[in-house]
């Protein structure tokens, strides 16, 4: 178990894979414990070795699904207060037209997750957990941050899923929640290297606060990031911030 943070209860949205997955794998490592609403549970129960998977609280159910959203909110060590945190990374699959299978894939999610705490609490659930929603690098409107090179392809084949993840930060900020918005750039796979920057935005303000521009960043080291920075955090800095990172 974790020796530098209280343990949370966290929930996890969209962890099959990606930068989901690598949170979750090391939240459950460091004994937090964990909720992961998923549509196949199998897709992610295969990925982890049974040591972790016994830690697990793995429930079957759709992110846009209000009513299983809320189930998964309540604390299941405590059911008259919410979830310590949310981590939605949720995701369309890859189109070639459009960019992505559903164009609207993170805001029905936020827009779902949302509903959801409202009614968890309108049940007499209290808490305010803290959201922090997967985005993308290339969104803001605080000036430029990403490369002069990727602006064809971020503006071109990304429009579409970046006009859905601007949706979710939109939701977010007005929400008036405890949140963290992550921008990574590029995603690749392979493992974690480290030496990741992080740029900080106040989107409230709309004013950057540190400016980091960069090609790439793998979805092993967006997860440890998180972990690292988010769920085991020593401050609360990001709160109500936009990280970008980026190698």
């Amino acid at each position: 178990m974790s020796t530098t943070t209280t343990p949370k209860t966290i929930l996890f949205l969209g962890a099959s894979g990606g930068c989901g997955f690598s949170t979750l794998r090391r939240s459950l490592e460091a004994g937090h414990t964990c909720i992961a609403l998923c549509r196949t549970p199998s897709k992610l129960s295969a990925k982890l070795p049974a040591e972790l998977l016994t830690k697990l609280k793995l429930e079957q159910g759709n992110a846009h699904d209000v009513a299983a959203v809320a189930r998964c909110l309540v604390n299941p060590s405590n059911p008259g207060r919410v979830v310590d945190m949310v981590i939605s990374s949720i995701g369309g699959a890859f189109s070639m037209k459009t960019g992505i299978d559903d164009a609207h894939v993170c805001e029905k999610g936020a827009k779902a997750l949302l509903e959801a705490l409202a009614l968890v609490r309108k049940n007499g659930a209290t808490g305010s957990p803290r959201i922090v929603g997967v985005s993308s690098t290339g969104i803001t409107e605080s000036g430029r941050d990403i490369p002069v090179l990727m602006i064809p392809l971020y503006k071109g084949l990304l429009a579409v899923p970046h006009k859905d993840k601007k949706m979710l930060e939109d939701l977010l900020v007005e929400s008036g929640e405890q949140w963290t918005i992550v921008r990574p750039a590029f995603l690749t796979d392979g493992p974690a290297v480290g030496k990741v920057r992080a740029g900080m935005e106040d989107l409230t303000a709309h004013k950057v606060e540190k400016k980091e521009i960069g090609y790439t960043i793998s979805r092993e080291d967006v997860g440890k990031w998180m972990f690292e920075n988010l769920v085991e955090e020593r401050d609360a800095k990001w709160v109500r911030k936009a990280a970008s990172i980026t190698y």
